[in-house]
């Protein structure tokens, strides 16, 4: 085998084909790329996800294994068993995703195995967790600053955070998106809308997010065009509870929603897209919105500031700012376009998952040859 090739594991997520978020997308966008450049790519997944099994899948090895089926501990005790099964196999580097699964580092670690982990958002802000949840990700925080031989961080605000909290330093790779086209803008109809007639946001339906703020604001306009919220919760929450009593008939909560073409259009013929995620890094959301040129209505905080930057507009965390935003965008239409464009170029120019490929590839490769 070349000496640039490696042998690479890609662990911690649900696995591939992805289906359910942010990871997995990055796991199978970069994978299957890796595997065409001639690297040996093997993907965990967690078993109970996927009713058929697949062992090998656009170039890479597939894995299944189980998880304990409990809220808390479904991803770290995948991670676990992932760990020891990679324990006896010759990989050149260990790929982990998520600061949470550092405890199943450590033993890997002890052996030296060549190990990175993409750290993710900063999950401990995140309001659906508990006092002893916001403890466990604060460790594990710290625990990856110090088992991973590099850390991932996914925007430079992360990049700040994990250097002025841990004096670590990390390689700052984001998320990818690839520029989108509407292809059959027919297919939204069987949601009870029609193309350029609705403002759309897609995200868990959590308060970090914003998707209560947005119901709010959008009863204060005076417009035909509907609103749309795709995602959810797994687990009944108040705060769900709450939008459902907020909603109106011109309100869609269509839930979860998987099918990428359906996805695809909708991003494409909305009339502009709402991100109020607030907590994380560089948000695939928002990535995908600019990659089918939304015109982008975003909550202004430094993580999206960073990945947006001017190709949009920004609003501050209350209805009253977000509605203003809305009503702009309904009464100037025709100064949307170039807003459009622009984001499109920035994705074309910043976040290609050829790119992103690229820095992962850069990565391995200096993590083999003791860079670091």
């Amino acid at each position: 085998m070349n000496a640039d090739l490696l042998n690479i594991a890609l662990i911690g997520t649900r696995g591939v084909p992805a289906k359910y978020g942010g990871f997995e997308t990055c796991v199978e966008e970069i994978g299957w790329r890796l595997a065409k450049k001639g690297h040996t790519i093997t993907v965990y997944c967690r078993s109970g996800y996927y009713n058929r099994k697949l062992y090998s899948y656009k170039g890479m090895n597939l894995i299944y294994l189980p998880n304990l089926k409990h809220k808390s501990l479904e991803t770290l005790s995948h991670t676990f068993l992932s760990m020891l099964h990679a324990f006896f196999y010759h990989y050149d580097v260990l790929m982990v995703f998520n600061a949470a699964n550092s405890p199943a580092v450590l033993i890997p670690r002890l052996f030296r195995k060549k190990i990175a982990i993409n750290t993710d958002g900063l999950e401990w802000k995140r309001g659906k967790w508990g006092t002893f949840a916001k403890k466990y990700y604060l460790f594990c925080e710290r625990l990856s600053s110090k088992l991973a031989n590099r850390l991932i961080s996914d925007s430079p605000g992360i990049e700040k955070y994990y250097r002025e909290r841990y004096g670590v330093e990390s390689s700052v790779i984001a998320y990818g998106a690839e520029v989108m086209e509407s292809r059959t803008p027919k297919i939204i109809r069987q949601l009870g809308i029609e193309p350029n007639e609705y403002f759309l946001q897609i995200t868990r339906f959590e308060p970090e997010n914003n998707p209560l703020l947005t119901i709010q604001a959008y009863k204060e306009l005076k417009t035909q065009k509907r609103l749309l919220l795709a995602g959810g919760v797994r687990y009944e929450s108040e705060y769900f509870k709450k939008m459902k009593k907020e909603s109106t008939s011109n309100i869609i909560m269509p839930g979860f929603i998987y099918d990428k073409d359906l996805l695809r259009e909708l991003w494409c013929n909305c009339y502009a897209y709402i991100h109020g995620n607030e907590v994380g890094g560089t948000n695939p959301a928002l990535l995908q919105s600019m990659a089918a040129g939304c015109f982008i209505i975003a909550i202004n905080v430094s993580f999206n500031n960073d990945v947006l930057e001017d190709c949009g507009h920004y609003f501050d965390k209350n209805p009253v700012s977000l509605a203003d935003e809305m009503n702009w965008a309904l009464y100037n239409p025709e100064l949307l376009q170039p807003y459009k464009k622009k984001a499109r170029a920035r994705i074309k120019e910043h976040y290609s998952w050829d790119l992103m490929t690229d820095k992962y590839e850069h990565l391995f490769l200096q993590l083999v040859n003791n860079v670091f």
